[in-house]
């Protein structure tokens, strides 16, 4: 059973402990089709998902990140954004904005599934593109910006400090 959105935007949190237990891939599936769901600029969906569930690749995956529990979870979707496709409607600020707000939009919406699903993940931005890109034998034009590690926690879900609305809002009437 899913949890309640509100609830899971409160408990999603980084995990990078994961039990060895296989994600099924009917749960892997829905959060793909969250993932497909988000909204992107003129409905371009400049997305594409790479879902690697093969260990040496995941190996080689958290080798290019400098991150080994990437390698520890079962499964890793690679979010690729598709440039291109944004910049045929909208030119270079497609190209270099709004294809990566779109993605980012699915990469959350595959976070919070992944909480409502009892899922742990971690939004991983921080990897060597291009050596990703050799590893996965992308396709010229796809562009992958996050890898995000996905299994069932080997950790407790600790809350982290945010910063209190007074700080990060105005309001202008």
């Amino acid at each position: 059973m899913t949890k309640d959105v509100i609830d899971a935007i409160k408990e999603r949190t980084s995990i990078r402990r994961f039990k060895p237990d296989p994600v099924p891939e009917a749960t892997i599936g829905r959060l793909l089709d969250a993932a497909r769901l988000a909204p992107s600029a003129g409905n371009m969906q400049p997305w594409f998902f790479v879902v690697v569930m093969n260990e040496d690749l995941r190996r080689q995956l958290a080798k290019a990140a400098r991150q080994p529990f990437i390698a520890e979870a079962p499964v890793c979707i690679v979010v690729c954004a598709e440039p291109e496709r944004s910049a045929s409607r909208y030119g270079q600020r497609g190209r270099e904005l709004y294809c990566i707000q779109d993605t980012a939009a699915a990469i959350e919406n595959i976070l919070l599934a992944a909480t409502g699903y009892g899922l742990g993940a971690c939004w991983v931005g921080a990897f060597d593109e291009e050596e990703a890109a050799r590893i996965l034998e992308l396709e010229p034009g796809l562009r992958p910006v996050a890898l995000i590690p996905i299994g069932y926690p080997d950790q407790e879900r600790k809350a982290v400090p945010r910063r209190p609305l007074e700080e990060v809002v105005r309001v202008i009437n």
